[in-house]
């Protein structure tokens, strides 16, 4: 066996978590409402990643670090279909090096409250490893970890981000590609089937009224069912914890 694979078996046999299962949920695309301010009202340790630049990217900002809410950056990226709209500070296939590294270094510094950063679309992007390195490059200098959102099944980005250094994480769920009151329970099941099997588990979710008046229930009933809603950030330092040990563990 080798190393790689030794220490991959290690991991899956160590309890990443001890107790209850933990669950983090990331509401992505915050910013570009009003009506997303009101969406930090969510119990618990919800984490919000926001769109740069957008009207009220800033004021959601303050408010939820007053409030010790995580957040990250959601970086638009291209994405196969070219017809979709990016948005501000999007990194597309078409940028240098210096061009990609300068966009994603506005965003970041207008957010600074921001912990990590997800791909907001980025379909082809996240296929392609050189622009993966630049942005590797930019969080591994400012210490902040990859969420892959995993919007291709061909993504590098988790690739690339442990070649730089990077803290990763992907998504396992989405939690309202489709809002009906049954579609998201049934999604709120597979995420919690994903947390009993894994220990752990991440679903990504939007700003829809149906999405949120549906979590206003179903966050309180976690604890009850035997799961932690967690900030993303602690299952990120919680895997390499493990993963570290698994190292050790080979080691001995």
């Amino acid at each position: 066996m080798n190393l790689k694979k030794g220490l991959l078996l290690a991991v899956c046999c160590l309890p990443l978590f001890c107790q209850a299962k933990q669950i983090a949920i990331v509401i992505d695309d915050i910013g570009n409402h009003q009506r997303d301010l009101e969406i930090l009202n969510l119990p618990g340790q919800v984490t919000f990643s926001i769109l740069p630049h957008t009207p009220y990217s800033q004021i959601f900002a303050e408010r939820a670090s007053r409030t010790h809410k995580e957040l990250l950056l959601h970086v638009p990226m291209q994405a196969l279909d070219k017809s979709k709209a990016l948005g501000p500070g999007a990194l597309t296939n078409t940028m240098s090096k210096s061009e990609l590294q300068t966009t994603l270094g506005h965003a970041l510094a207008s957010l600074p409250q921001v912990k990590g950063v997800n791909n907001h679309m980025g379909s082809e992007l996240t296929q392609l490893t050189e622009p993966m390195k630049w942005t590797m490059e930019v969080l591994k200098k400012r210490g902040l970890y990859f969420l892959d959102s995993r919007t291709t099944s061909q993504s590098e980005a988790q690739n690339v981000a442990n070649l730089y250094g990077v803290a990763n994480v992907s998504r396992h769920v989405f939690l309202d590609n489709n809002v009906t009151q049954s579609q998201l329970q049934h999604q709120l099941e597979e995420l919690k089937t994903k947390a009993q099997h894994f220990n752990y588990a991440i679903a990504i979710a939007h700003p829809y009224p149906e999405t949120v008046a549906f979590l206003q229930q179903a966050l309180p009933e976690l604890q009850q069912q035997g799961f932690e809603l967690v900030p993303l950030s602690q299952l990120v330092e919680t895997k390499y914890i493990q993963l570290a040990k698994a190292e050790q563990k080979q080691g001995e």
